[in-house]
Parts: structure tokens; sequence; C-alpha cells
């Protein structure tokens, strides 16, 4: 698994038949101090995570280990929605705080 922040959404009216109705995010990994590392991914979300939002991710095989995913060609998923990051035993990400305050070290 992998922390990323969801940087917004892919549209896509042309697609397989498995990808229809299925949302498709764009992430961005990060490190374990919830600052971006400037690898971007497009995942499935059928948590519906939101713009902002720190998320786990999954990839390779593992991107379709449930049961509604298993047939569905994707490489990346995300499985979780983060509450909150402890980082060399400072909180770096709440997800119940503003923004500006997430990162503070």
């Amino acid at each position: 698994m992998e922390l990323a922040r969801v940087e917004g959404t892919i549209v896509s009216t042309m697609k397989s038949e498995r990808l229809k109705g299925r949302k498709l995010t764009l992430i961005n990994l990060v490190g374990p101090d919830t600052q971006p590392i400037n690898s971007y991914l497009v995942a499935i979300d059928p948590l519906g995570a939101g713009v902002g939002e720190i998320v786990l991710a999954v990839r390779g095989s593992s991107a379709r280990q449930s049961d509604d995913l298993a047939t569905v060609p994707t490489d990346t998923s995300i499985v979780a929605i983060v509450d909150s990051v402890e980082h060399l035993g400072k909180m770096v990400y709440r997800k119940d705080q503003p923004k500006k305050t997430r990162s503070a070290s």
C-alpha cells in the first residue's frame, strides 16, 4: 500500500465496458510526511475520496482483489481514506483539520 493525495478526477466518455460507471481519480503519491513526491497515477476510486484527501492506494494484482474489481482492467485502486498520519512522533495529517495545518512540522 502507498499513501497518496487525491488531486483531481479523470473524465473519459470512451472507455472499456468494464470501466463504465467507475470513478477515475488522479492521485499523487506522498511520503510519510504527506508531502507530494510528484509521482502521479490514475486510480479506480470505489470509496468516493475527495480532492485533497490522503488515501491508501494499491497497485498491481492487489488493485483487483475485491469482488467488485476482480474483472476491472486497473493497475491502481484506492482501498482506504486516511483519517490521520503520525510520522516520527508528530501528527502530520488529520482529515478534520484545515489544509494549511495538515503538514505542520
